[in-house]
């Protein structure tokens, strides 16, 4: 796998359960906070949130169980055309040193979340999803 370096950063590959969700929109403040207590309530350490208009993304890594119980919070709030096209698997993910347990990271466009995926590896696994890209 092509690894893109980081910036001024130093990262460790992790052996992670992934999840990415696509929605219509994320728009709702009030649902985001549900989100983001949830990932709290789940002990995720990273969740990445693309919100403010459509599409609205959303990534979580971490345990196994934990992945898989917030992916299942947040398809019963019931957004707008909610698709999960990866769902929970084990992923190799190069996790910043510097990242805080519970991160949860919100950004407005769908160029700095693909920015953020190549930083954790994860760029053609992202692309492939997204149906950005297709399989070689």
């Amino acid at each position: 796998m092509n690894v893109p370096a980081m910036r001024n950063t130093t990262a460790t590959a992790t052996s992670l359960f992934t999840a990415l969700i696509r929605t219509h929109h994320i728009t709702s403040r009030k649902k985001l906070q549900r989100v983001k207590k949830a990932a709290s309530q789940h002990e995720l350490p990273f969740v990445l949130i693309r919100s403010g208009g459509s599409p609205g993304i959303m990534y979580a890594e971490g345990a196994e169980t934990s992945v898989s119980a917030w992916v299942s919070f947040v398809r019963g709030l019931r957004y707008k055309d909610f698709q999960c096209p990866r769902k929970p698997a084990e992923n190799s993910v190069l996790v910043p040193t510097h990242t805080a347990l519970g991160s949860f990271e919100e950004v407005a466009s769908v160029t700095e979340f693909g920015h953020r995926m190549e930083q954790r590896g994860l760029g053609s696994w992202w692309k492939l999803a997204m149906g950005y890209s297709s399989p070689d």
